[in-house]
């Protein structure tokens, strides 16, 4: 397990694109008996839509978004109420659930999707944020990896959620100037009190590549250092350090 995660880490570290998002959080998932994965993600950008990263059958997934299930599915209407994650499944609702549900539940059960647990991501950048691993029954193998890694599943959920945000809604605007990837992403870090060391540590980059990201961010702002351009980073956007 510790390869699979180290390897993980280093694929993040690698600035990686959705297809190497995917093959990462797959070989995490089967390491832990956790076959099936999906990350769902929808920004506060008006013209947002949900988008998701994960390896449940494909004909599920185009269907679910088809029907915009996200607004009817109670596992993603838990996980915009709560912080803590949950397991779920057909018999662990605490409240009654809609026909439309039950429906959408009975849908998903044809798939082999039949219960899961899910780890809500809060961010404010985000209407949905979560990460849920599922299975076809409780018990077994599923069961005995929750109880055993549930700890290391909200990391997991943290890290992927960082940078498949990034990949996801690639806006970079602030205060109606376009920063690159790099950029932005260089211009986050530093609002959260790293230098340019730390953050080619964090990005797997030189402390002068990150130094030139940074320059060519306050630049493109017109300010002369980078903490006026952390200023306009949390004064444009909904960054929370």
């Amino acid at each position: 397990m510790d390869r699979i995660f180290r390897a993980f880490i280093d694929t993040l570290n690698g600035n990686p694109d959705i297809p190497a998002l995917h093959s990462a959080m797959g070989d995490v998932a089967a390491a832990l008996e956790l076959n099936c994965f999906a990350y769902l993600f929808e920004s506060q950008q008006a013209d947002a839509h949900v988008k998701l990263i994960s390896n449940y059958p494909t004909a599920w997934t185009e269907h679910y978004l088809a029907k915009d299930y996200q607004q009817l599915d109670p596992v993603i209407d838990q996980a915009t109420r709560q912080f803590e994650p949950f397991q779920w499944g057909r018999d662990c609702w605490s409240h009654d659930l809609g026909a439309s549900q039950l429906q959408l539940l009975d849908e998903a059960a044809q798939f082999g999707i039949r219960c899961g647990v899910t780890i809500p991501i809060r961010d404010p950048q985000c209407r949905i944020a979560a990460l849920t691993f599922a299975a076809d029954q409780h018990h077994g193998p599923f069961s005995r990896s929750v109880e055993r890694h549930l700890s290391l599943f909200r990391l997991l959920a943290v890290l992927f959620h960082s940078h498949a945000r990034s990949r996801l809604a690639p806006s970079r605007c602030i205060s109606g100037i376009q920063l690159s990837p790099r950029e932005y992403e260089c211009l986050e870090w530093a609002a959260r009190g790293k230098s340019a060391w730390d953050i080619g540590c964090i990005l797997g980059i030189s402390r002068r590549t990150a130094a030139f990201h940074l320059d060519n961010s306050r630049s493109k702002l017109g300010v002369k250092t980078i903490s006026q351009a952390v200023a306009k980073l949390a004064a444009g956007t909904n960054f929370v350090p």
